[in-house]
């Protein structure tokens, strides 16, 4: 059961067209959109497509209609595609799924299987170990950048430095928010780098005034503006007090890897934010675009010394206990106690 991403699928198509069973599953439905356009451009001829591509849909298979489906030859082609949707209605041993299992076990060399997963389940066992699994999880770090950047090339869009990081920042790397803003921003006529100013009159966000802004202001003890920031902030669509302090407890939990990192190593600023910046790469924290956290990370971790980070992460977890009480509805006055918190447990000197 090889397990491709999908710039590993790309690759691959590059040098070779698909053969056998594929396996498309995971959260982002985005992605496995573009996975299952990449597999059907290089597997066949646009003006043969129609004759050698089926969809089907496996809640309502018949027992019998997959194995037709696929015993079926070209049309004056190598192969025939054969996609199958919303599988995550077999269940275990259902009559749709044992058929799918048994033609997996001797497939038709001159057909292409798809399957394609609904939910963001784990793939099922018994089809994935016949198959390439195209795990389309979620993107973070450079491999959201490079999703992105692919993007706006591939629109002839150059943006600002700045504007990028907004970008990113106003949308909450949701690639089906980065897709309408990309075609909103190919729709300008303008020379030169599109500025951070423009990106925020587009998605209606004005820079600085982002979830991971605030988290910042936190971090960087600005107290009065990460205060002044939380109603504006929770007015943002999808932004909830909860994705707030999920947001600033996984930051805080890095930050303190990055003490830690920092006192054993004896480094600080460009040379402590390298490393925070590879462990983020290895470990995929959902903190927003790395290099910038990362340099974040480096600027004030002398303001956080390991006893304060430790009642800071324990307020983190307490205000987030108390956001998912139903009984409690004052998410913004939850959010402003815990900024409050936090700017007291400074200590006089933590560095």
């Amino acid at each position: 059961m090889p397990v491709l991403s999908l710039p590993q699928l790309q690759r691959a198509l590059g040098k070779t067209p698909p053969r056998g069973a594929f396996y498309l599953a995971g959260s982002e439905a985005i992605l496995k959109d573009e996975a299952l356009a990449a597999l059907l451009d290089r597997a066949l001829d646009p003006g043969l497509r129609d004759f050698n591509l089926d969809y089907l849909s496996a809640s309502n298979l018949e027992p019998d209609e997959l194995a037709a489906a696929c015993s079926t030859l070209p049309m004056m082609a190598d192969v025939r595609v054969v996609v199958v949707r919303d599988i995550e209605s077999w269940k275990r041993k259902s009559k749709g799924k044992q058929p799918a299992v048994r033609y997996l076990e001797k497939p038709a060399p001159e057909t292409v299987l798809i399957f394609v997963q609904g939910n963001d389940d784990d793939p099922d066992a018994d089809l994935a170990a016949h198959c390439t699994v195209i795990d389309c999880k979620a993107l973070l770090g450079d491999a959201l950048d490079a999703w992105l950047e692919d993007r706006l090339q591939g629109a002839g869009i150059t943006l600002a430095p700045e504007a990028l990081e907004h970008l990113l920042r106003a949308t909450g790397g949701d690639l089906g928010t980065l897709t309408a803003e990309v075609a909103k921003l190919s729709s300008l006529q303008v020379t030169g780098p599109i500025d951070r100013e423009t990106v925020g009159s587009l998605v209606g966000i004005r820079f600085g005034e982002t979830v991971e802004d605030w988290r910042d202001a936190v971090l960087r003890d600005d107290t009065a503006r990460a205060i002044s920031l939380v109603p504006q902030v929770l007015a943002l669509s999808g932004v909830s007090g909860v994705r707030l302090v999920t947001l600033l407890g996984t930051s805080l939990l890095v930050l303190r890897w990055g003490r830690c990192t920092a006192e054993a190593k004896k480094i600080r600023d460009r040379a402590l934010a390298e490393q925070v910046k590879s462990f983020a790469f290895r470990i995929r924290p959902p903190v927003g675009s790395y290099p910038p956290f990362a340099a974040l990370v480096g600027e004030v971790v002398g303001r956080w010394s390991l006893p304060r980070l430790r009642t800071a992460i324990a307020a983190t977890l307490a205000a987030d206990a108390a956001l998912k009480n139903t009984t409690i509805s004052d998410e913004g006055g939850i959010v402003t106690d815990l900024v409050l918190m936090l700017a007291t447990s400074r200590a006089r000197k933590a560095a």
